[in-house]
């Protein structure tokens, strides 16, 4: 009999009518939804319930371990994308589920997010257009990147992107690196340091962590107090890293000069945060990844983890 393999979340739909879903289709008992409401927890237990395998594509479907003890049929989570913080990763060890995801798929189109937000936010792009667009013809300092420091932190596939692409503007880059790998940093012509001396020096301080119990809120108000008045903060990587406040109060304070954001705590961002009442913020809806390129290997990547995980699977069955 086929494995039955659920599609929660195809909403916005990237999946439907694409060599990909053809590609799933053919290995199993295939269901994708592609209306709102897997972020409900009773909807994604309902929609995954008798599932064997689950090709998730949104963050915000939450694997908690309530969702996983009520699908006592799942083996395998195939996650699109890098993070996998929407995952219980304790629950699904518990009862030898498979996670997998799809790293360094969408490095380069995140790097060119956070250059992009970086830009935007220290030429005041947003604003100005804005204010042309009212009748205005203003006249404002600007901030170039050539020969200032870029913090970048965390290492991986996106941020040693960024900081290769931060080179390219002329940019000197400190980095730090979770696992402290200042080979790997040092060869790609970045500095390694501390996050406090990298924060102290930075113009531009850019996020690239992984969400994690250890890595929640890591950049604490503390943290952000080391940061210069004229520096600003760009956050690709997700909300919860960074503590929202005391981001807010930097903000509003003038304690930093700006932020790039294309991650929040809430998401969609509700219409009245108070985030999108200051001037000094550049805000996209967490889409830095979101380009034909990436959604095609991506999903491609996805499916081709189920197709391996199902053929070891069955391997190990037949032993």
């Amino acid at each position: 009999m086929p494995p039955k393999i659920v599609v929660p979340d195809d909403f916005p739909a990237v999946l439907t009518g694409t060599p990909a879903e053809e590609q799933l289709r053919a290995l199993g008992d295939v269901t994708v939804f592609t209306e709102r409401g897997a972020d409900r927890e009773d909807e994604l237990i309902r929609r995954v319930d008798g599932a064997e395998v689950v090709l998730s594509i949104r963050a915000h479907s939450q694997f908690s371990e309530r969702v996983i003890a009520a699908c006592p049929s799942l083996r395998m989570i195939s996650i699109w994308g890098t993070g996998t913080d929407n995952v219980d990763h304790a629950a699904c060890a518990a009862r030898g589920i498979a996670v997998t995801n799809t790293p360094g798929i969408n490095a380069r189109a995140v790097a060119e997010q956070t250059l992009a937000l970086m830009l935007a936010v220290a030429r005041r792009i947003t604003e100005l257009d804005r204010r042309i667009r009212g009748g205005e013809w203003p006249r404002a300092m600007l901030v170039q990147l050539e020969g200032k420091t870029l913090g970048v932190i965390g290492f991986g596939s996106i941020g040693s992107c960024v900081a290769a692409l931060a080179s390219a503007f002329g940019m000197r880059v400190l980095a730090f690196t979770w696992g402290r790998n200042d080979e790997r940093v040092e060869r790609s012509g970045a500095r390694p340091v501390d996050v406090d001396t990298l924060l102290r020096e930075s113009d531009f301080v850019s996020v690239h962590l992984r969400l994690t119990g250890e890595t929640e809120g890591f950049l604490s108000r503390d943290r952000l107090a080391l940061m210069k008045p004229t520096a600003f903060l760009v956050n690709t990587a997700r909300g919860r890293l960074v503590d929202d406040a005391a981001l807010l109060d930097a903000l509003r304070e003038g304690r930093i000069a700006g932020a790039g954001l294309d991650v929040f705590h809430r998401e969609p961002l509700p219409v009245d945060d108070p985030l999108l009442q200051l001037p000094n913020v550049v805000l996209t809806p967490h889409n830095a990844g979101t380009t034909p390129e990436v959604i095609a290997s991506g999903l491609a990547c996805a499916v081709e983890n189920i197709r391996h995980f199902l053929e070891a699977y069955r391997a190990s069955a037949s032993a």
